[in-house]
Formats: C-alpha cells, structure tokens, sequence
C-alpha cells in the first residue's frame, strides 16, 4: 500500500487515471478518426494493465509503466508547454510526485541526487490535520479556510535555495469511505474546529486507513523567490521607526487581509522577563492598545490573565483561542466579562517570541462569534516573525534609558551579570523623584569558580629590545656612512669626533639594552646630528645620501622605527587573532551555562570567567557545568595556540606564545569596583587567588630555571591529587581527538612568596606543520635585505608580507584546505621575489628563483607548477582562471583597501620615478589611479563583500586630492 514516507495518514492512496480512462472511452466512440484511433490504440494497452483503471498502491508499477501514464496523461501535460510550466503528478500534501514536466524535471536535476524534495514545514500534526480538513470539505460539504500557503525550498545548480508555492488541482480526485470509516456529526465537526492542536481527538475522528484518496491530482508551481524576498524585506522595514499610529494600521490591516475578518483589531501587552510582569504599551489612547490590561499600566502574569494558564501560554508557545467568548464567561467569568465589556466576541491570544525570548503577548479580537478559532489562528505563522522583530525595536527604546545610565555608573557591563546592575538602576529610577543623592550599591556575587586562563606572547620584552638595537644601529652605521662621505669631500675635525661618538653607541648597544639607552641615543642623533646635516651644504651624492636619510625617519618619533614597527604589528595582529578566537568561542560557553567573562590585551590575551548560581539566580546550577567549562577552556586555548602557530608564518616577526591555565577547586567572592569600573575578588582570604595569577606565569619548575610555560605547550597549574584527575581526563579526550601530543609531564612549581605546594600538568598542542611556508619566508626576507634595491620602496618585503596576509585571510574565509592555502602562501612570498633583477618580466624572474627554491628541496612537479601558475596570475591585467589565481590576484591588490592607501601611492610613485625614470605631477598621477580604481574589480566573494567599500572610500579620497590640487 502507498503511503506518504513520514507520517501516517487517514488515507489509503489508490493512484487512479479512471476519470481519464472514462474519457478516453467517450472520444474512442467519436467521429473524429484520428483521436478516436489513438485513444482505442491507448485502451488496448490499459486493458492489460487494470491496475491504472482500478487503482494503484505500488510505487513498482508506476515505474514500470511510466511511458503508458506519461501517454494517459498527455493532455493534461501538452508537450508546447512542458518546458515552460512546473507540473507533476501528486497527492495533496504527501511528498509523492512523479510524471514530471521538463522544466520541474530540470529543477530537480540541478538541486542535485541527494536533494530530497519535501514541503516546506510540514509536521505531522499539520500533515494530518490538512488531510482531514480535506475530507470534511469534499465530504461533509464544509467551508473550513485552509488557505495557509505551501511551498517548496529548491536549491538551483548553483546552491541558491529558490522558493515556490504549490498550488493543487483536485478535479481527478475521488474521497470515499472505507470499512472502517467513522462518520461525524455536525456537532462533533464544530467540536475538531475549536480543537487544532488537539491531534488525539482528530485521529480519533478519522483513524489511520478509515478514507480512500482515489485518483491522482496536478501540481503546479510558482516561482515566489521574488515574493519571498520581500517578504523579508518587510520584516527588516518595520525594525524603522515609525508612527505609532501608522504600526496599529499596519497591523490590523495585515490582519484583516490575512484572516478575512472586516472587524478585526489587533492589540499588544508587553512583558518585562525580569520582573515577569505584563506592561502596557506607552502608546496614546486609540491607538495599539492592550485588551487584557485596560486601564491599568502594569500586571502580574496571574492577575493579567484572571486566572488562565500562564504558564500553559508560554510553555506550549501556542495562541490561547476563545471562539465564543460568551460561552467562555460562564466557566470564567472575570475574564470572560473582562473581554465582554469590550464588545470582544470572539478572541485569540499569542505570546510574541524571538530568540526563546517573551517580548509580549499579541490580541485579537472580534465582535463576531466565532470568528477566532483554532482553525485559522494557524495563520499566525505567517505574521509573527514581522510582529517579534518590531516589538523587538520598541523594547529595545524602551531600555535605553536603563543602559544610559548603567553606563555612566558602572560602565559596559558583561550580559551574565547585567540583571544585577539593572535591579539596582531601576531602584535609582524609581526614588530619581525623592532622593537627590543616591548612593548606588556595590554589586557582588558569592560561591562561584574562577577559571583563569592567558596566551602569552613569549619574550616579548626581550624581542622589543632587541627590535629597538636594531632600529638603533641601522640608524647610526646609516649616519656613519653619510658621514664617511663628508670626511672624503670636507676636511672638519669635528666630524671624526662626531663618528668616534656614534661607534661608541654601538659598543654600548652590544651590551644589554639600559633603560635611558634609547632616549639617550635619540637625544643626541636629534641634537647633534641633524642640526649638522643640515648645516654645510654638500655635494649632489652625498646631499642625495642625507635626503634619503630623512626620508626613512619615522616622522612621530624623529628615528629609524621599521623593526619596532614591525615588532609592534606583530604583537597587534598576534592579539588580534587570539582575542576573535577567545571571543567566537565565548557564545558556545555562555551556552554551558551563563558566567560572568573578561579578557584583557597585553603582550598576549588573558581571561577570567567566573561561574555559579549567584550569576544565574533562574537556573539550577550543577558542577557538571563547571567541568564542562573547564574543558571548554582547554580546547580554546588549544585552539588559540593553532590560530597562532598559522598566523606567524605571515607576520614580519617570528614570536612564540605560552599558553597556562590556573585551576582552582575552591569558589570565591567577587565585587564589582566602583573606583576602577570592574570585578575584583573580594576579601582577604579570596585574594590569595589573585597572588597566584600574577605570579605563576613567570615561575619555574621546582629546582630549575625551566619556565613551567613553553612554547606550543598548555600548561595547567593545580593545587590537589582531584585537580589533577579531572583535568588529565580533558587531555586524553583531545588526546584522542588528536588535539594535543600524547606526552603528559607532571611538574612541581617552585615556591612563590607566600604560595607553595603548586604543580603542573604540561602537554604539547599537536600541529599540522607547514615548515616549506616558514622556510619561504625567511629566504625572502633574506633576499630582499641583500639584494632589493633601495629604489623600490613599494615593491619590497613589507608589500609581500602583506599579501601573504591577504592570502590567508581569504583563504580561511573562503574555507580553502591546508594543502592548497600552503601552495597559494609559497606564491605569494615568491611573487615579487624578481624585483631583485628588475622590474622588467619581474614575474618570470619570480618563478624561477621560486622553482630553484622548490628544487632544491625536492618538492613535487605539481607543487611547482601550481606556484608557477599563481605566480604568474599576479601579472597586471591578467583575468584569472580559477579560484585560487582569484584569492592571490585580490591579495596582490589588498593595498587598495587598506587605510594606509594613500601613502601606498606614494610609496609607488617614488619608486616609478626612481626606477623607470618618470615624473609624475598631482593631477596626473591622481588621475590615472583614479582611473585604475575605477576598473579594478575583486574577484572573490569575501573580497567584494569585506574590502570594496574599503576601497571605494579610497577612491573618494584620491578624488578628493584631485579636486584639491
């Protein structure tokens, strides 16, 4: 027997062409020969297969027979419109469809094999609740409206999901009693009507098999893509503000259309969550008002109601519907003359929800008996999502008074604890009136777990200093060598003794940094240098010598900042990334269980959270939690050390984070600090938590000058035999979800001041290894520090570092694999790499110093010639090929997005002028960039989508400059 693959029905399917069959019989016994021919030629083949006239309850026999139903059907299915129209064969409502049209046919072949066609939102208590509707119309001679759409989600070839409503012909269709059929009376119909979402009693009204479906029918459908994106488009417009009295005409003139009733109102309460009261809307008389409350402003959930279920309301998410308010008084009278007295007949009622959140209840009444039933209360689907998301605007004016001043008294404040915050505010806003100098309390949270933990980004100091020596001494050799160009050409004794200085500098550089050192440097270079340089006047050679010198200074700081730049970019990009992972994650945590959380940005990323019942007062709190966010902790810092391991092969430094984690077993107290505006532990005793995170980051393993943090290794710091049990059943879980190296090492920590007793767990964070990508880097670099010429001061090293960031950011955006990002990152590094011979057939070059590099490390064919390609896809006014030549053509041009665009530019005409021997004047050179801007197109989704407004801001800049010159 048919049935529908996912729910039971009250049906028994027979697919019958016997309304065609008895067609086919009159036009054989006509005069007109050629279609009397063909149809007694149709019925000879029927004839042997009694099944099409009978009925058919095996899908096998449709598939056997699909030439002879195609042929039955063949009026119904004229092959002129078969590739214009979507039709198929069906049964209403089950997800049977076969005969199809081409265009339906070809729908379904793009969306792919695996597709599974099925409606839209169709449960089984709606399946079965259309099919008896559909009886007790076509049987019972009802007039029962069931005119909520259907619709098909289809994706096309290109995975776009397109929308179409169904539309159904029944003429062919045949409903009949079975053996087991119960029959209804007029009474028991009217009783189902008032009872939709009581399913048991109308399955009990018609049985599962108790009707024969008999026949087949047509399915047309409509592409509403269109419709449906406006319909989106709506939802966003009504977030606008807008006129009150405009939002009650738009509501009661959508609900009047949608539920066909000419005296329909519409109305609104709100509800506050904290309190759990129900609110009057701030609307003036007349106009959206609330049928429930009246006159008074406010309500508790039980008064409002007059003693329905509240709780049933919320719950169930279902509207709560009075058909006959009259009959409803008799059993409830204080509500149901409540609902009289306002000439309500007829009534329905529906909570409002967005995001599991109540924003209110929504009203509608009519002075019509039963004009509101449950029946087409269904509806309501269709108009809620536009209702949840305008009340979500007005409630969130209505707060801003709240927020205004909680930051002002408390600062931005962490959404777990905000509830506390606010009872206190609303307190304030409450005496606002009497009190004129409040005094507002100190907010505090008692018995909850700190969990801390910090990526850290290791020797930082130790690497700035060594960036600043750096700056320092390319600095000083550059002065001594303008110098030794002064000595040749004028004979000046002081400027041996200027030299002799300076070499004394960097004697005292080779030493470790002091801390006046750099201050001391820079005074004398600002002092006694430069007024020098500019002083004589000296040959073109050297003049050029001291320009470029000039030149290269930092113009904030008056010295060489290039290795500090890049120490500090390194440190920002490093933070950067760590904090989104950290941030990203937070969301999962927050739904383990609501916890307080902070994080702060230093040479690395630190956190606290802190979870207990006293932050989430409405929720049971357990420890499970706490063990489940524990582990949480662990695989994100895991996850942080991964993020950063990818990052640093992009980053003009190499820098190596430590990553710890401080378990503790004991909870504590914590107080928000009005002086400071944050959390801090509170008491004496709590403290001693707060000695242990400042210090342990720096202590060593007992009896050594080990630091317990290393490198790519998490490092958890306990205190007791249970601290330890839990946290090595996470480490073998991610052992096991190859996460983390199978090595655990159990360390002692020596003796802090006033801590001792700590231990340590140590484990290493296992890594996809892309060694070849760090080893490009470091040869590009060292090519261009020997061998780039100083006159391209844009093509150079800073310019590939940022492609190769480029390449990685869309690469993760766009999800392309390890394998392939590896290849495109080696491109990247080695695109320029030809400047060093010249900027003629540069990307040539490229690929051959590229092809050495790979070679000489045995690297496959393919590898090489894929490097090659993307290479090569770098050339201007090349229109790359495939995804990959998009992603690194876009970061080849990343510049023009960025805010440093315009001293990019110039940068660039420098280098033409110095190197191709072209001067450019403003208007020029602003206009053939201008022109160039305007032609540029990014090719992939994430560039169009994240740097074309960037981009376009540039161009309005540059044409800004142009106007200006």
């Amino acid at each position: 027997m048919i049935k529908n693959y996912k729910y039971l029905s009250p049906f028994r399917i027979l697919i019958s062409f016997h309304k065609l069959v008895e067609e086919l019989e009159q036009t054989a016994v006509s005069d007109i020969e050629y279609k009397s021919n063909y149809a007694k030629s149709l019925l000879d083949k029927i004839k042997d297969i009694p099944e099409v006239l009978n009925g058919i309850d095996c899908f096998e026999i449709l598939e056997n027979n699909q030439k002879l139903i195609q042929d039955v059907l063949a009026d119904l299915f004229p092959a002129a419109l078969t590739g214009n129209e979507i039709k198929a064969v069906t049964i209403p409502f089950y997800d049977i469809t076969f005969n199809y049209s081409q265009r339906f046919k070809k729908i379904l072949d793009d969306a792919g094999m695996c597709f599974d066609i099925s409606i839209r939102d169709m449960d089984e208590h709606q399946f079965y609740i259309m099919n008896c509707t559909f009886i007790l119309n076509a049987y019972y001679k009802q007039k029962i409206n069931v005119e909520k759409p259907l619709f098909y989600d289809i994706p096309d070839k290109n995975g776009i999901v397109k929308h179409y409503k169904i539309i159904y012909n029944t003429d062919f269709l045949e409903i009949c009693p079975a053996e087991n059929t119960t029959f209804l009376t007029q009474q028991e119909i009217e009783e189902l009507i008032d009872n939709y979402h009581n399913i048991e009693l109308w399955k009990k009204a018609f049985p599962y098999d108790s009707w024969f479906l008999k026949g087949f029918a047509i399915i047309t459908l409509v592409d509403v893509t269109l419709e449906n994106a406006v319909s989106n488009l709506k939802s966003n417009l009504l977030k606008a503000n807008i006129e009150k009295v405009e939002l009650n005409d738009s509501f009661e003139s959508i609900f009047r259309s949608v539920f066909k009733i000419p005296d329909l109102k519409a109305g609104f309460t709100l509800y506050d969550n904290q309190e759990g009261i129900f609110i009057k809307p701030p609307f003036s008389e007349g106009e959206l008002e609330s049928f429930i409350l009246l006159d008074t402003k406010e309500a508790d959930c039980k008064n409002a109601l007059c003693g329905c279920s509240f709780e049933s309301l919320i719950e169930n998410n279902k509207p709560f519907i009075i058909p006959n308010v009259y009959d409803f008084s008799l059993t409830n009278k204080p509500f149901g003359v409540h609902l009289l007295s306002q000439d309500i007949q007829s009534f329905l009622m529906a909570p409002v929800i967005k995001d599991d959140k109540l924003l209110g209840l929504l009203q509608l009444t009519s002075s019509t008996v039963r004009a509101l039933n449950s029946v087409n209360a269904n509806k309501l689907e269709l108009l809620l999502p536009y209702i949840s998301d305008t009340i979500e605007k007005s409630n969130d004016d209505m707060v801003n008074h709240l927020e205004a001043v909680i930051q002002k008294e408390y600062t931005s404040i962490h959404p777990s604890v905000y509830w506390k915050f606010k009872k206190e505010v609303r307190n304030y806003l409450h005496l606002n009136n009497s009190v004129k100098d409040y005094s507002f309390k100190e907010i505090s949270f008692k018995e909850v777990y700190p969990l801390y933990g910090q990526i850290d980004i290791k020797d930082s100091s130790e690497n700035r200093n060594k960036a600043i020596v750096k700056d320092l001494k390319d600095q000083i050799n550059q002065i001594i060598t303008i110098i030794d160009a002064i000595i040749s050409e004028k004979k000046i004794g002081v400027i041996d003794q200027k030299k002799h200085e300076l070499q004394s500098f960097l004697m005292e550089l080779d030493q470790p940094l002091q801390n006046n050192s750099e201050q001391k440097i820079h005074h004398y270079i600002e002092t006694e240098i430069h007024s020098f340089l500019k002083t004589f006047d000296y040959n073109q050679k050297t003049e050029n010598q001291i320009d470029d010198y000039f030149q290269m200074l930092n113009p904030k700081t008056g010295m060489f900042y290039q290795r500090r730049k890049d120490f500090d970019d390194t440190i920002m990009s490093i933070n950067k990334k760590l904090s989104n992972v950290l941030e990203s994650r937070q969301q999962q945590a927050q739904d383990i269980f609501p916890h307080y959380y902070e994080s702060f940005k230093t040479d690395g990323v630190e956190h606290n959270l802190y979870i207990g019942a006293s932050i989430e007062p409405n929720k049971t709190f357990n420890t499970v939690y706490l063990q489940n966010l524990r582990l949480w902790q662990l695989e994100t810092l895991c996850e942080m050390e991964l993020e950063h391991h990818k990052l640093k092969t992009t980053l003009p430094y190499t820098l190596d984070v430590t990553s710890l984690i401080l378990a503790t077993h004991t909870p504590i107290s914590i107080r928000f600090r009005m002086d400071e505006k944050r959390f801090d532990v509170d008491g004496s005793y709590n403290a001693r938590y707060e000695v242990v995170k400042k210090r342990i980051d720096k202590a060593c393993v007992k009896n050594s000058e080990e630091r317990i943090t290393q490198k790519e290794k998490i490092t958890i710091v306990y205190s007791n035999s249970t601290q330890e049990k839990e946290y090595l059943k996470y480490i073998r879980y991610l052992q096991h979800k190859n996460i983390l190296e199978t090595q655990i090492e159990h360390l002692e920590v020596e003796d802090l001041q006033a801590v001792s007793g700590l231990k340590a767990l140590r484990v290493k964070v296992k890594h996809q290894d892309n060694s070849l990508v760090i080893e490009a880097k470091e040869y590009i670099s060292k090519l261009f520090k020997e061998r780039l010429d100083s006159k391209y001061s844009y093509h150079n090293l800073q310019h590939t570092q940022n492609v190769v960031l480029a390449a990685q950011t869309i690469c993760r955006a766009e999800k392309i694999d390890l394998e392939k990002t590896d290849i495109l990152l080696l491109a990247a590094w080695f695109h320029d790499a030809g400047y060093i011979e010249g900027m003629d057939d540069h990307e040539k070059k490229s690929i051959e110093i590229a092809l050495s590099f790979l070679q000489e490390r045995n690297i496959s064919d393919s590898i090489q010639q894929k490097v090659s390609e993307l290479i090569l896809a770098t050339t201007f006014n090349y229109i790359p090929k495939n995804r990959l030549e998009k992603i690194i053509k876009d970061a080849d041009n990343v510049h023009l997005a960025n805010e440093s665009y315009p001293e990019s530019l110039e940068l660039l005409r420098d280098e033409w002028e110095k190197s191709m021997d072209k001067k450019y004047d403003d208007t020029h050179w602003y206009t053939m960039n201008i022109e160039f801007l305007k032609k540029h197109q990014y090719f992939t989704k994430f560039a169009q989508n994240e740097w074309q407004v960037l981009k376009d801001k540039n161009l309005n800049l540059i044409e800004t400059k142009l106007l200006n010159c």
